[in-house]
């Protein structure tokens, strides 16, 4: 069986790969963006295909993830609501860049499967959790929550709802009553169900009612 060693970019290399991959698609009109030392171009949608095409053929072969982004809220944001943000790099991590496209509520944008097979389920899950629409996408369903779920819980107007926190010896979270103890208001955080979840063994022993009282009887006179 043969072997293939693979070298990492040096980071001289790593870097002159990362400019190469921008200055390709600047030349398809991308716009420019650094914070915190990562890049990012953003193109125009028509040439999404073409430009994740060039980076990946200049050696950025790489793509780990395709995610959304929702600017509903986001204070200041003047552009499309959505984005959808590519994360390429070389096989070694060395050289990494962020391909994103801006896109309006509705508004489509093609599938990059026939580029990285891979991307079926990542696609999937965005479409999933943001509603992105994928054209061209050779199976585009949902992968993470349930058929009956109308709506994409990603999304910053996803309706969100909330249900207790259970542990196994049978205590609660309610989160009314748990804000409710945040703010002062109400000094109980959890609740007693009653015994344990089924099939789980309780680890806690009932007290007896006469240690409860003797308890109490011992903080009223201050030895508490």
């Amino acid at each position: 069986m043969a072997r293939v060693w693979y070298t990492p970019h040096k980071p001289a290399e790593a870097e002159a790969l990362r400019r190469a991959s921008v200055e390709a698609l600047t030349g398809l009109g991308g716009a420019v963006r650094e914070f915190k030392g990562m890049v990012s171009v953003t193109l125009p949608k028509e040439s999404l295909i073409e430009g994740l095409r060039r980076v990946k053929e200049l050696g950025l072969e790489m793509l780990t993830d395709v995610h959304g982004m929702d600017y509903l809220t986001y204070p200041g944001h003047q552009g499309k609501r959505f984005s959808v943000v590519y994360n390429v790099h070389d096989v070694s991590g060395a050289a990494r860049l962020f391909v994103r496209v801006d896109l309006d509520d509705g508004e489509t944008v093609p599938t990059c499967t026939a580029i990285w097979p891979g991307a079926n389920f990542l696609e999937r899950e965005c479409y999933d959790m943001m509603g992105i629409v994928f054209e061209g996408h050779p199976d585009l369903r949902k992968i993470l929550t349930p058929e009956d779920l109308e709506g994409h819980p990603h999304r910053k107007d996803f309706p969100l709802g909330e249900t207790p926190t259970l542990f196994n010896d049978g205590r609660f979270i309610d989160p009314p009553s748990f804000r409710a103890g945040l703010t002062g208001r109400d000094p109980g955080l959890t609740g007693w169900k009653g015994g344990a979840r089924a099939g789980v063994k309780a680890t806690q022993v009932p007290v007896p009612r006469s240690k409860l009282a003797s308890n109490l009887d011992a903080e009223e006179a201050g030895e508490g």
